[in-house]
């Protein structure tokens, strides 16, 4: 188990590192991940050997939310102080990524419909009873 998560914390590491490095706007432990995720594609033998580490992990995973709530619970009264600016911005935030979405969403259909008809996920009806 100690390797293992020797290896996940080495991993997160390099990510760290490389963000660092090269400016890039991602979080550390993401790049992390995706250079372990290269990692375990290109070495699926790896995987037997993280798995069951990685798998305690997640089976605590809600104890890595105690740091983030008792922050909260230590900032409460100006989160109070700042409920409406809180509040808009998560409103206006919903509203732009819904709205975002569905004009996506209506591109691509129009997109597709200028195009060959999309190919049905459902086989076809042979007649029925």
């Amino acid at each position: 188990m100690i390797p293992a998560l020797a290896a996940l914390l080495v991993f997160q590491l390099i990510g760290e590192a490389l963000v660092r490095t090269l400016s890039v706007p991602v979080p550390g432990p993401v790049a992390g991940m995706a250079l372990l995720l290269v990692a375990l594609v290109l070495r699926p033998a790896s995987l037997q050997a993280i798995k069951p580490t990685s798998n305690t992990l997640l089976q605590h995973l809600s104890l890595l939310f105690v740091p983030a709530g008792v922050g909260v619970m230590l900032h409460l009264e100006r989160l109070g102080d700042e409920a409406l600016a809180i509040g808009v911005a998560l409103v206006v935030s919903t509203l732009v990524g819904l709205a975002s979405a569905a004009l996506t969403m209506a591109w691509l259909m129009k997109r597709g419909s200028s195009g060959s008809p999309p190919a049905s996920p459902l086989p076809a009806d042979e007649g029925g009873p």
